[in-house]
């Protein structure tokens, strides 16, 4: 008796398996005959010259010709600027019991810090100095710092 279960859940089985596989079978069909309806089955999209994608295919007056040797691969090279290594500034905070303070970049409006171990000359507040930048632990630090 329990033969006679088991082949049936087989058969059951099975033909699970054929219904599930001729559906598969009749979507596929489908698809085709869709594709088939349609513009030549494949949707097809062109960019423009602003990279954007269309339906429309581009005008062959606005072609751009393009040498080979201008097309350039990778990141360009940055032309090298001669920096003045030494700034101007002026001392805006100076403590002396502290030995550091702060200089304000006249050029970029930036401030940066001082330690009494990069000065050259004494400074004060308001004082017009001359100095050069080095990273340090938490941004660039002004050091060699003269009076102007």
């Amino acid at each position: 008796m329990a033969k006679s279960q088991q082949t049936f859940s087989k058969r059951e089985k099975e033909k699970k398996r054929l219904k599930k596989r001729e559906e598969k079978q009749k979507k596929k069909e489908a698809r085709r005959a869709e594709a088939k309806e349609g513009e030549g089955g494949i949707p097809f999209a062109y960019v423009d010259q602003f990279g954007n994608l269309t339906d429309t295919p581009p005008n062959p007056s606005d072609k751009i010709k393009v040498k080979a040797e201008d097309i350039v691969l990778g990141i360009p090279q940055k032309e090298e600027e001669e920096i003045d290594p030494v700034r101007r500034g002026k001392v805006t905070f100076f403590d002396h019991s502290k030995g550091f303070g702060f200089i304000l970049d006249v050029e970029s409006q930036e401030k940066h810090f001082v330690h009494v171990s990069g000065l050259i000359d004494e400074i004060d507040e308001n004082d017009a100095v001359t100095f050069e930048l080095e990273k340090g632990q938490k941004g660039m630090n002004a050091v060699r710092v003269n009076l102007a």
